[in-house]
């Protein structure tokens, strides 16, 4: 295994350790990306583009960030055998094909053969933006979503991340092959990518997950502020009933996100055979000052929740979190050697990377120039009007 793949499996050692320590549970993947990974187009290409002295030290950094194929997928089975075979009580780990624009239809279809092979899903952002709706006409001649369908990735083993630009076409093709979709609000409205197309993948019976998409991207990281988000994004005008319930977006929160991990079978109902996986809060928290005895506690919960109010944590009947503090580990030593960690000057080669970063960004703007001219909007949702 390669330098670059060395250090990443290291890294992905000390999180899944982590995990282990707090308690908690955890489908793991590391993204795989083999081409394009600054702009739509190879790295050489846009090298080429920069002033020299810029696209050569560019060039010279991304080179030795690669990883080659044949170590993604051996980092992969490293991975899958630390988490003993995806066999551990609170550990899965699962294939992560980056994104269509950084995927090569080599790495595609070796991801979809492992995928068979070692029986663990497939985690894949797709179309979060407009741009990389367009990257794929560019590229394939059609959408994303069929060309994936080409390849033979599509199924129940592939969960898509986003989906915000997926065709009306392509939303059939998702519920016809059992695709799961993750559903990223307020990823989505802070990187201005758009607002998925939810009451339509849910009028067709696509099973969808909800997500933070990232902690760098959703700072609380709260799900039960993001619930409150879909469940108010994606109410149209009107009266019709085609906005999503409470209880759809709490099943999205709960099943929906259970069955796009390895555990699908163990968590994310609360029945006989399930894994006692609980968050508890006091119910005052939702119901004081005033709940009319008919509000259903479901209800009740998507509304008013707050992560500051859950009381205590429960995984696999284990309690991580009593009296609203972790119990395996001191959370406020470990924020502060955090913290500490980051209050540090920069290091050499980090002050390079935030200069090249600098110099480099007006030509990743000026690249994508013209790039939506040809596109056409026809919006799933109508919220407002200019006449």
């Amino acid at each position: 295994r390669g330098a670059p793949a060395s250090r990443v499996f290291g890294i992905a050692e000390r999180i899944l350790k982590a995990y282990e320590d707090i308690g908690m549970r955890v489908s793991y993947s590391y993204a795989l990306r083999d081409q394009n990974r600054l702009v739509y187009e190879a790295d050489e290409d846009f090298c080429r583009r920069l002033p020299a002295a810029i696209g050569t030290e560019l060039a010279e950094y991304l080179k030795a960030q690669a990883i080659p194929l044949p170590d993604h997928l051996g980092l992969f089975v490293d991975l899958w055998e630390r988490a003993g075979r995806n066999t551990r009580e609170r550990a899965r780990v699962q294939l992560a094909p980056a994104n269509l624009h950084w995927c090569s239809d080599e790495s595609l279809a070796a991801l979809r053969d492992y995928s068979a092979e070692y029986r663990v899903g497939l985690h894949m952002h797709l179309v979060e933006t407009v741009y990389q709706k367009e990257y794929a006409r560019r590229r394939t001649g059609t959408t994303a979503l069929r060309h994936l369908h080409k390849l033979g990735l599509l199924g129940p083993p592939l969960t898509l991340g986003h989906g915000v630009w997926l065709t009306e076409d392509d939303i059939d093709l998702v519920a016809e092959t059992g695709t799961m979709v993750c559903h990223n609000a307020s990823s989505n409205l802070r990187l201005r990518s758009g607002v998925a197309p939810l009451n339509d993948l849910t009028a067709r019976g696509v099973r969808v997950a909800l997500g933070l998409d990232e902690a760098g991207i959703n700072d609380d990281r709260d799900m039960f502020q993001e619930m409150r988000l879909v469940l108010r994004l994606h109410r149209v005008p009107g009266m019709a009933d085609v906005v999503p319930t409470c209880a759809q977006v709490f099943q999205m929160a709960t099943a929906g996100g259970a069955a796009t991990t390895g555990f699908a079978d163990r968590i994310g109902a609360i029945e006989p055979g399930k894994a006692a996986d609980l968050v508890l809060l006091p119910w005052r928290s939702v119901a004081h000052p005033y709940l009319d005895s008919g509000t259903s506690p479901v209800d009740a919960v998507v509304h008013r929740a707050r992560a500051g109010a859950v009381d205590t944590v429960l995984v696999d009947g284990d309690v991580v979190l009593e009296n609203g503090r972790v119990t395996r580990v001191d959370k406020a030593a470990v924020l502060e050697e955090l913290a500490a960690s980051l209050r540090v000057a920069l290091r050499p080669d980090e002050e390079r990377r935030r200069r090249l970063s600098r110099e480099i960004f007006p030509h990743v703007r000026r690249f994508y120039d013209g790039w939506l001219d040809r596109v056409v909007h026809d919006p799933f949702y109508a919220p407002s009007s200019r006449r």
